[in-house]
């Protein structure tokens, strides 16, 4: 089932940007592998894997403008996709969920252990060296600034930060604070300090001392 779904979904990402293409799904997908691996509980990991490889198919359309919340509305396409496949009404109920809930601005908290892991996976995919280039690639898309010396992060009140480094300063280090599992806390560790130690070295370029 996992291949046929693998099958239905990559066409929505033939159009993606970097930021959230194909390989971003691929990534998630190994991290949520080791979540899982190193969850304390048994975990469905096949509706982990279907939530993973589904949660992002309405995010290209997102980025266009045609949809308000990629989520739900990656969610209601699942159903009759996994339904298609051959996937039982439990299961696709529980895939849906953890689509729904990947995304923390609607406010849909995971309520299971699979919903939290495949949450946890996409967010650790946004740290790290990995997190900083697909920050730069997004901003690159949309025509962010790199870096504007007149807009400190302490002056910035835009929600995803007026350019890239602010983002970079703001949103990605509170990363962390919203992870559900300790195997992903553990994880975001090193990945938290790579991104201070580049920020750091950004600094330090930017005022000529590097």
């Amino acid at each position: 089932m996992l291949e046929a779904v693998r099958t239905r979904a990559r066409p929505y990402f033939e159009d993606a940007p970097p930021a959230h293409d194909w390989h971003h799904v691929q990534r998630v997908d190994t991290l949520a592998e080791t979540l899982c691996e190193r969850h304390p509980e048994p975990v469905d990991e096949r509706v982990v894997r279907l939530a993973v490889v589904l949660h992002d198919i309405g995010r290209a359309r997102e980025d266009r403008g045609e949809t308000d919340d990629h989520a739900r509305w990656g969610a209601r396409k699942a159903g009759p996709m996994l339904r298609d496949c051959g996937a039982e009404a439990e299961t696709i109920e529980r895939v849906q969920h953890c689509i729904r809930a990947h995304r923390h601005s609607n406010d849909i908290e995971p309520a299971t252990p699979a919903a939290k892991i495949v949450a946890d996976a996409d967010d650790l995919d946004a740290l790290g060296a990995v997190g900083i280039a697909r920050a730069f690639a997004h901003g690159g898309a949309i025509g962010s600034p790199i870096h504007d010396p007149a807009c400190p992060v302490d002056e910035d009140d835009t929600e995803a930060g007026a350019t890239q480094y602010n983002h970079c300063s703001t949103k990605l280090l509170a990363l962390p604070e919203r992870l559900y599992t300790d195997a992903g806390r553990d994880l975001a560790v090193d990945r938290v300090a790579f991104v201070r130690d580049f920020l750091e070295r950004f600094d330090r370029e930017v005022d000529g001392e590097r």
